[in-house]
């Protein structure tokens, strides 16, 4: 599997850093968020390895336009600038910094996404992908047939969990909310309730463990949090 991609986000504004966090993982990228230019510039110049950095013009230390100025002294990073303004002026500024792009507030969280995929495509990354074929210590999951195999043997699920078993597996170690397993598994993630996950993820395990008990624990409750999953050993 090609890298998964690290985006670095600077966004003073909470629930927007929240809605691009969660726009992106749902997407499978990896992501750090910062809320002023100078942890930008630190992590940046500390080496940090990003594929892409969503910087807001609007920070509350110094400007967008002086991080990527800075940032672009030390590294040629991509850089999508996010900003409330709208004017030409604030455009031709930005990418005459040396920005690869430029979204506007309000936006939306798709474009923002292809935006990036845009750009990581253009300076030769790519955003990250399941293989045809994932294996780990215990459990594979081939997702060109559709079929997941626990130490060699077939496991038979049906759609909506081989759907959460394939979210689980492209992301070892990560905790999925409820909401979040429902819009990766449900084509109408609204017709189904918190409760449809907790009943298809009993199920899930209990399919799971028939086949190899060292599978028993493999997907984790957390309280108040959702699951995440953990691979099999023997």
């Amino acid at each position: 599997m090609s890298k998964i991609p690290h985006i670095l986000i600077v966004e003073d504004e909470s629930s927007i850093a929240e809605t691009i966090i969660y726009a992106l993982e749902t997407e499978h990228f990896t992501t750090t968020h910062v809320t002023t230019g100078g942890e930008a510039i630190s992590l940046v110049e500390g080496k940090g390895h990003y594929s892409l950095i969503v910087l807001d013009i609007g920070l509350p230390d110094i400007t967008g336009l002086d991080v990527c100025r800075e940032v672009r002294l030390h590294s040629g990073i991509p850089i999508l600038f996010l900003t409330a303004r709208n004017s030409e002026i604030d455009r031709v500024l930005g990418l005459e910094f040396g920005a690869d792009d430029y979204v506007a507030k309000p936006f939306s969280p798709r474009e923002l996404v292809a935006r990036i995929k845009a750009i990581l495509r253009r300076t030769g990354n790519r955003p990250p992908q399941l293989q045809a074929q994932h294996t780990d210590d215990g459990i594979s999951i081939d997702t060109g047939a559709m079929t997941v195999h626990c130490f060699g043997k077939p496991v038979d699920l049906t759609a909506h969990e081989y759907k959460l078993m394939a979210t689980f597996i492209s992301q070892p170690g990560r905790t999925f909310t409820r909401e979040q397993l429902l819009e990766h598994a449900w084509e109408d993630p609204g017709s189904a309730m918190d409760r449809t996950v907790d009943a298809h993820i009993k199920t899930l395990r209990a399919k799971l463990t028939s086949v190899s008990a060292d599978a028993a624990d493999v997907i984790q409750t957390r309280r108040g949090l959702g699951y995440c999953y953990h691979p099999p050993t023997r």
